[in-house]
């Protein structure tokens, strides 16, 4: 028994076809999160697909749990082997994005996985069943090789992430004992480029808000009451102007993050962004000056004007708009307030001469990041260097948002993710796809640090 065989077996279980018939059957489940019409479907994929799965070729105990927060279940498995092992937490999710058929190319089906050279199509391939199960593959050649993992194993699999996973957190605190771990391991997102393994630890954080200037009911005769009527669009446009800059940069202090950290310069030093042939061309003047594409995507916060709206945009009309909105986000990396950002933005509105502008703030999903020189982060950036033979990228967090928080701030466990798509894969696009190549690689490469992980542990200093 060694790690190259597991490695091995791993590709084996690729060629031979295995992978495709469990991606296919899993691809066949319509798990549309955002349709409510599809809960029964959540359930029945954890319940028929994943349940057999994982007690019939994992060993675990498994059994669905309810989500608080509504139809979006949850499985919780373990396969516990010694109390002197390391524990690794397995997370993923079952939901997809709607899958919107009338938009995919003919030929395609989001429902069922059709192959064109190495692209495999269909809702899910990327985002997240073929990720979650690479992974369950990965810990089954393990156990298939040894006969035993090596270390203890909890998996939590979700079915509400694309619904912004309601409950996630709630359900993480309520079962914190039982989902006791050293270390997550996950996969989810792209890779910096897809011929380049990476790890990232964490993700920004995303945080929607509206400004709005809600000045008198209807609109008025631009000529009759030009010059003496408030436009609720220029009050609007100043008031974003005085946030953000030309340039994207952050004007406001409180919304701008604590300098970025030596070690997570370091890890972005050879992160190259875009470049690929549908990737859009980078604005190498906008954003924060004097900062790489790298650290202004990763490493600081951006503020983006989602949508802006006043009057009839598409048939104006001879009129003064009696409201104007514009739909916003904070993306934003550990050390920002993010929990004070309403209040943040109304003392900088009032400040600046803007009191008719509201403030309505979302739903935070807070940044997270593992520190780059965390012993786990080691191992695993050895543990994927030795399988793929190549130094692989490492993200402190994804310019994206993931929810992190519940594995980072609710349980405490230091997070690894190893994500097995690309950035041109569609995702929450029609055509949605998974790449052969890196589905095969990113196989081996799990296989090789499951393996690992019942090697040659890091310490477990961290519980």
């Amino acid at each position: 028994m060694t790690r190259a065989a597991v490695t091995e077996l791993a590709a084996e279980y690729f060629d031979s076809g295995e992978f495709l018939a469990d991606l296919g059957r899993r691809i066949a489940f319509p798990t549309e999160s955002q349709d409510r019409g599809r809960a029964s479907v959540l359930r029945a994929y954890l319940s028929d697909e994943m349940i057999p799965a994982l007690t019939g070729r994992l060993g675990c105990s498994a059994r669905v749990v309810d989500n608080p927060a509504g139809d979006f279940p949850l499985l919780v498995a373990t396969r516990h082997e010694d109390d002197a092992l390391p524990t690794v937490l397995v997370y993923g999710h079952g939901d997809v994005v709607l899958g919107q058929p009338e938009r995919w190319r003919p030929g395609l089906d989001p429902w069922r996985v059709v192959i064109e050279g190495d692209r495999w199509y269909g809702r899910g391939t990327a985002d997240n069943k073929g990720q979650h199960t690479i992974n369950f593959a990965a810990l089954e050649q393990v156990l298939r090789l040894r006969g035993h993992l090596g270390f203890n194993l909890k998996i939590l699999l979700e079915t509400g992430e694309e619904s912004g996973s309601p409950g996630l957190r709630a359900v993480c605190a309520r079962l914190r004992d039982e989902l006791a771990a050293d270390v997550l391991i996950a996969s989810d997102g792209p890779r910096v480029t897809a011929g380049r393994a990476t790890l990232f630890l964490g993700s920004r954080g995303s945080t929607p808000f509206t400004l709005r200037a809600d000045l008198r009911d209807g609109a008025h005769h631009s000529g009759n009451w030009g010059g003496l009527l408030r436009n609720p669009a220029t009050v609007l446009a100043s008031a974003l102007a005085s946030i953000v800059d030309a340039r994207g940069r952050i004007l406001v202090p409180g919304l701008r993050p604590p300098e970025i950290p030596a070690n997570v310069r370091q890890a972005l030093s050879d992160i190259t962004l875009g470049g690929g042939p549908d990737d859009p061309a980078i604005d190498e003047d906008w954003g924060e000056p004097g900062l790489t594409p790298a650290e202004r995507l990763v490493g600081w916060n951006s503020l983006e004007v989602l949508s802006l709206a006043a009057g009839n945009a598409d048939t104006p009309v001879n009129a003064i708009p009696g409201t104007a909105h514009a739909h916003c986000q904070l993306r934003s990396v550990v050390g920002t307030d993010v929990d004070e950002l309403a209040v943040i933005l109304r003392q900088h509105l009032d400040d600046h001469g803007f009191p008719m502008v509201e403030v309505q703030v979302g739903r935070t999903m807070p940044p997270t990041r593992t520190d780059p020189d965390d012993a786990w982060v080691r191992w695993a950036l050895a543990s994927i260097g030795h399988t793929t033979g190549a130094k692989p990228a490492l993200l402190p967090n994804l310019g994206g948002s993931i929810p992190n928080d519940a594995f980072a701030d609710e349980l405490g466990l230091c997070t690894l993710w190893i994500p097995h798509s690309y950035p041109a894969c569609s995702q929450h696009a029609p055509d949605e796809h998974l790449l052969a190549p890196v589905a095969r690689e990113g196989l081996q490469i799990m296989a090789g640090l499951f393996w690992d992980l019942g090697e040659t542990p890091p310490s477990r200093s961290r519980i």
